[in-house]
């Protein structure tokens, strides 16, 4: 291999011109179709029932109103609202009453007495244990469903313009966690010459400048995102201080504190520790600041940790320090890809050793995100139907998809890694000069005669002129390199794929986890929430066969305790819309004493809706309700789930 090669294809300026606007492009879309198709940031908690439950219709006005939740939530002043058929409150209190026992949550409001009949709308709105905002509405009516004057507003908590900026934020603090750690591991570990490479100081810099604001952001616009939406209420002094009293304010601030901390690691990474020059001294700066930085960079990722995903549901005491290593080993591979990209197109001292290095932290980082990620998946998933039917499910087979082809990309650099040799620089500098012998001394001697009659900013002008040639022969000849070439352009795409795999991490973030949002679909609450009674809600899909067979059934059983209960059925089509069918009959089986089958006809109250009141439980137990649907004078079917009732 020759160094004076003729260099091909493009200029080597234009190489990282092109390299990095390619990436700046990719960001853009991906960001943009997530942002686009997104909408509001679905939530963790789930409701799972009320008293009165959706459509249900009265005969007399209840006392209260609960409603019932998947997992706890921070409720405020005004949380819950019932309107009745005007607009004005019917509900007697500005902040809900606590009603949760054993693993229930459930909150109430207590309704003003002699409501009139009517159609009543009860609007809601709260903050997840994992700090997403959630909000709903719903009716019921006293006597007989009527007109109402109530209209909702269309847009969802943590949605609007405010919500598109928080998410943004959101994905620019993941963004800049992983350059600002993943980067400065990069030098610590794999190029300690780094530390004095300015493409690669602006990199960690810029990180840590991203992180930092966007996390300032989040704090300021935390209130108007799981309050008004308005951007108006971010400088709202009281909104803030009750922010900072919330996990995902407490967490926010925590973060701040640390970026401070990582401020003066970086400072002393690329300067006291890239000026040092003694090797026994520059060892143990190394390891003061790898530990230093370690504890930094942990801190930072708990801060996530304590405040979304991990920190509610199944064991949460296991989930979260398993997040943490989830968290670090992504920003040790993926910032350090960037830092790797940087480095092959920006600087021409980056050795093969150090490319080498950075292969096995790569390598052990993907053995952490399997093991971590296996625990994460079954956590937050928990069943084959959830992983396809859900949003969560299906955003997690894209991202495990999407390691995959990083994977195979990787598997490309690895080869271009074993061909890798360090360019010969000196060598190529004397092949060059070949074709004049004396020249370059000939030229030296004038220029030293020259520089003697001139003045000192001439002669410092033609040295940094002399500098920027040999920096240039340099980087022709390292670009020249075929095997370094073939390097660049496989980190590149493990780059591009990165990128989109960073993107759809921050949405899982966001997402309503599989288990819960399957759970509050059948009715039944999360596995950190046992429901000790209460209204119990079923949903049902069944296929008679027959044309237009296909559709959902839906139940409420309320106030699904032993004794008298109401029940309403929905049937749905396949398009989701009402769907009448010629019959429907219902049966409770209470297999483990030996008691039923007890059957129920519900009566029609409108198209797709049955009704069936003083529906008699004997006693607790696990209930199976067999729901026969039949759509034509020959196609039916009977569908059975089980139930918790008493």
């Amino acid at each position: 291999m020759s160094a004076t090669a003729p260099y091909p294809g493009p200029s080597p300026i234009r190489r990282p011109l092109a390299a990095a606007a390619l990436l700046a492009a990719l960001v853009s879309l991906v960001f943009g179709l997530l942002l686009a198709g997104a909408g509001p940031a679905s939530a963790h908690a789930a409701l799972t029932g009320s008293d009165p439950s959706d459509g249900a219709v009265v005969d007399t006005a209840p006392k209260q109103v609960t409603l019932s939740f998947s997992e706890a939530i921070a409720v405020g002043d005004d949380s819950i609202r019932v309107l009745d058929p005007s607009g004005k409150r019917a509900d007697t209190e500005a902040e809900p009453r606590d009603l949760s026992e054993g693993g229930t949550v459930r909150y109430g409001v207590s309704l003003h007495s002699g409501l009139p009949d009517g159609t009543y709308t009860v609007a809601w709105q709260a903050i997840s244990a994992d700090s997403h905002p959630i909000s709903g509405a719903f009716t019921f009516s006293i006597g007989a469903p009527s007109d109402t004057a109530v209209a909702l507003p269309s847009q969802e908590a943590g949605g609007g313009p405010v919500g598109v900026v928080y998410d943004i934020a959101r994905y620019t603090a993941y963004g800049g966690f992983v350059l600002l750690v993943g980067g400065s591991a990069f030098v610590l570990v794999c190029w300690r010459g780094g530390a004095t490479a300015l493409p690669m100081q602006r990199l960690v810099v810029r990180g840590w400048l991203a992180l930092t604001a966007a996390t300032l952001v989040m704090l300021l616009l935390r209130n108007p995102y799981t309050g008004s939406g308005k951007f108006a209420d971010a400088f709202d002094l009281a909104g803030l201080q009750s922010v900072l009293d919330t996990k995902p304010g407490a967490a926010l601030v925590s973060r701040l504190l640390l970026l401070g901390a990582a401020a003066l690691f970086i400072a002393v990474l690329f300067g006291t520790y890239a000026r040092r020059e003694d090797e026994r001294e520059k060892k143990d700066l190394t390891f003061g600041l790898a530990v230093g930085g370690g504890v930094v960079a942990t801190g930072i990722a708990a801060t996530w940790a304590m405040s979304e995903h991990a920190s509610t549901g199944i064991q949460a005491n296991i989930a979260m320090p398993v997040d943490v290593l989830h968290l670090l080993a992504v920003a040790a591979w993926l910032g350090g890809l960037a830092s790797l990209l940087v480095a092959l197109y920006r600087t021409p001292d980056i050795g093969s050793a150090a490319v080498r290095r950075f292969s096995a932290v790569a390598f052990g980082s993907v053995v952490v995100l399997a093991a971590t990620g296996i625990y994460q998946s079954w956590r937050q998933v928990g069943s084959w139907s959830a992983l396809t039917g859900t949003r969560y499910g299906q955003l997690l087979i894209l991202k495990v998809a999407l390691i995959a082809v990083l994977l195979a990309v990787a598997w490309f650099s690895r080869r271009w890694t074993g061909r890798l040799t360090d360019p010969a620089v000196a060598s190529g500098e004397a092949s060059g000069s070949e074709e004049a012998p004396g020249e370059d001394a000939e030229s030296e001697s004038e220029s030293e005669d020259a520089s003697a009659d001139v003045d000192p900013e001439r002669a410092a002008q033609l040295a940094r002129q002399r500098a920027a040639l040999t920096a240039t022969k340099k980087k022709r000849i390292r670009d020249a390199d075929p095997e370094r070439s073939g390097l660049r352009r496989s980190v590149l795409a493990e780059a591009a794929v990165a990128v989109v795999l960073l993107a759809v991490t921050t949405m899982l973030t966001s997402t309503e986890p599989g288990r819960t949002e399957e759970e509050a679909a059948n009715g039944t609450p999360s596995a950190s929430a046992p429901a000790a009674g209460g209204p119990v809600n079923l949903k049902m899909p069944f296929d008679t066969g027959g044309q237009n067979g296909k559709g959902t059934v839906r139940i409420d059983i309320e106030p699904g305790r032993t004794g008298s209960n109401d029940l309403h059925v929905w049937v749905d089509g396949s398009d989701g819309k009402p769907m009448d069918v010629p019959e429907l009959k219902l049966a409770l089986t209470l297999e483990s004493k030996d008691i039923g089958p007890l059957p129920v006809v519900p009566d029609r109250l409108a198209e797709g809706h049955w009704s069936a009141s003083a529906v008699q439980i004997p006693m607790a137990g696990d209930w199976k309700i067999d729901v026969t649907v039949r759509t034509s004078d020959i196609d039916q079917v009977t569908i059975d789930k089980n139930a918790k009732i008493g």
